[in-house]
């Protein structure tokens, strides 16, 4: 097994997951097999009960493990599905090592971090690396590891003197560390500073680390005297040093990694050389080429309570990126702070909720993402119930769903105080209820996670021919709530479709509105399988109904051949822009989520 370590200096967030995700790809590319561990050096035992705004989204892999957003990365980059396992963190581990002083294990010794903790970090990287995660049998040639944080941070130490031990007990044939570093060009004099990464590879060579390879972010190429320069300070040969500068989307990183010879000198410090072919990325670089040159936009209003932080909802926008780029249209989100829709913000901002309320109007499609709390619900159900008397596309995924049935119930059959009893449990009408087997006394890892499989009750439907005509699916979870099984027989007959539920017929996963063009709810999270290429069914339907292509992808079985030209998308015209609050065009790339153009309050730091 050879062992690829990614490292961070100098500032959080420049991007060290999509780096890592971006070398796997690579490697793949070259004919080898990869798997990916993420460690974050937080106390958490996994990233279930961290809020969105501290730490991004929560990801849900197939066995049901909350983790990183980073393994999200990994999966569609390398196409792979990981296991809770693949995400170490410094909770797990201390967790790992107190069950074993309580069992006895140690045999009276006492337990320190060096070796007992240093030992069970190098033991779960060596475990884990042997997990297939492609589909085939045997373990990967290549484990990519990132190390969360920045170097220097406290909390990281334990796994910093691990991986030095690491380094050395799988010999230097075996091993490669990628530190990923800023190189700074201060506006005064727009020069690219060196003394950031100088001071970050002395402090990881203090450590006990050397760096192999130097990948360092600025906004431009770097020049051959920087490149020197760091060659010279930092002992890394000027070919090992690659620029990550700014570029319009992050597919174009592995190409930059390839047009820079990074392979090469990966698999030369991996002894790989004449184990590997030339990375085979056509497909990758059409894909990167096609996304570029998109210029026909279709507008997804994204209503949510998250919307000041991208990283909240980065799946769903990586999901909607997916299948806009397969419709062949240039992607635009309209964020929509779920509280600004609600008659309270009208008397307090009255410009708020126009504001807010013309994004919501002016969007070809509308999005209800899944979220806890009754923060936004009322702002909501306004969202869901303008998209159903309006036959705009709506996709409500998780409480999305659980919104949708409940405005169902109160515009249709009249029950104005049904709600979901997360929200009220005093409610006489209960549409959504909390699942019997959930816990209310602990929060982490008690939810229904992980895949589950759906069953098409109703075959002709538009869930089921986005999804191929199949009889199920299997997708990822991650609730406590669910719509009152008792409640559908009177929401069918009003007209509401449960076309998909579980294996008992008793809890509802799929709904539709068979009156409605593209109205659809799901208690699953779609989002978190989709792949470049490979966009989920359910928001490739949204993105054809929003383009006015949904025939097309019906009658293909969820594919889209070709980009519809006719300059119209669901009633709206296609070359409306609208100007941000300084009067200024919207643009990409500084103004954008990974070249994804985005409108409102939402952000987007263009590495993510």
């Amino acid at each position: 097994m050879k062992y690829i370590l990614v490292t961070g200096g100098v500032v959080s967030g420049l991007g060290k997951g999509v780096t890592a995700s971006s070398i796997g790809l690579l490697l793949i590319a070259c004919g080898l097999r990869v798997t990916s561990i993420k460690i974050d050096p937080y106390l958490n035992t996994d990233a279930g009960t961290m809020s969105p705004f501290e730490h991004g989204e929560v990801f849900v892999l197939d066995d049901g493990g909350e983790v990183d957003l980073d393994l999200g990365n990994y999966e569609r980059f390398l196409d792979i599905k990981l296991t809770r396992d693949n995400n170490i963190t410094t909770g797990k581990i201390y967790q790992s090592v107190l069950e074993k002083e309580r069992r006895g294990d140690y045999l009276g010794k006492t337990v320190q971090v060096v070796p007992h903790i240093t030992d069970a970090i190098q033991e779960w990287i060596e475990r884990v690396a042997k997990i297939p995660v492609d589909g085939q049998e045997g373990p990967a040639d290549v484990c990519v590891i990132e190390l969360g944080g920045t170097i220097g941070d406290i909390e990281s130490m334990p796994f910093i003197e691990a991986l030095g031990q690491f380094s050395y007990r799988v010999g230097p044939g075996n091993f490669c560390l990628i530190h990923v570093s800023l190189v700074p060009v201060l506006n005064v004099v727009g020069e690219q500073k060196t003394k950031p990464t100088q001071h970050s590879v002395r402090g990881l060579r203090g450590l006990g680390l050397t760096p192999n390879i130097l990948a360092c972010r600025s906004t431009k190429a770097l020049d051959e005297n920087v490149k020197g320069k760091l060659a010279q300070f930092c002992h890394v040969p000027a070919e090992n040093i690659v620029t990550l500068y700014d570029v319009p989307n992050i597919w174009h990183i592995p190409l930059l990694l390839r047009d820079q010879k990074a392979h090469e000198a990966i698999l030369k410090g991996l002894n790989l050389l004449g184990v590997a072919r030339e990375p085979e990325v056509k497909e990758w670089t059409v894909r990167t080429n096609i996304y570029d040159t998109l210029h026909i936009p279709v507008r997804i209003a994204m209503v949510g309570k998250y919307t000041g932080l991208s990283d909240a909802y980065l799946s769903v926008l990586k999901a909607l990126l997916h299948a806009s780029v397969a419709c062949h249209r240039k992607l635009i989100v309209d964020w929509v702070s779920a509280g600004d829709l609600e008659d309270i913000t009208a008397q307090e901002a009255p410009d708020v909720y126009k504001a807010a309320w013309d994004l919501l109007k002016g969007a070809d499609g509308v999005l209800v993402p899944g979220g806890f709390g009754d923060r936004g619900v009322q702002g909501k159900i306004l969202a869901a119930k303008y998209a159903r008397e309006n036959n705009v596309p709506y996709l409500g995924i998780c409480l999305g769903l659980q919104i949708a049935v409940i405005e169902f119930a109160r515009s249709v059959l009249g029950l104005h105080d049904a709600n979901s009893t997360e929200f009220n449990s005093e409610t006489t009408n209960p549409c959504v209820i909390f699942m019997p087997e959930g816990s209310k006394t602990h929060m982490g890892g008690t939810m229904r996670l992980g895949s589950r499989r759906t069953y098409f009750k109703v075959t002709d439907c538009i869930s089921a021919k986005l999804y191929g005509n199949v009889d199920f699916v299997d997708e990822r979870h991650r609730h406590r709530y669910e719509v009152n099984p008792n409640m559908i027989s009177q929401l069918e007959n009003a007209g509401l479709s449960f076309v998909g539920r579980d294996e008992t017929g008793r809890r509802m996963e799929i709904v539709e509105l068979p009156s409605h063009p593209y109205f659809v709810g799901v208690q699953f999270h779609p989002e978190f399988k989709s792949r470049p290429g490979k966009p989920s069914a359910l928001f490739l339907g949204l993105i054809a109904a929003a383009c006015g292509n949904l025939e097309t992808a019906l009658h293909d079985n969820g594919h889209v051949r070709k980009a519809v030209t006719s300059g119209k998308s669901n009633g709206h015209s296609m070359v409306k822009t609208h100007k941000n609050e300084n009067g200024g065009s919207i643009k990409s790339s500084n103004g954008s989520v990974n070249g994804v153009y985005s409108y409102g309050n939402g952000n987007g730091n263009g590495v993510h």
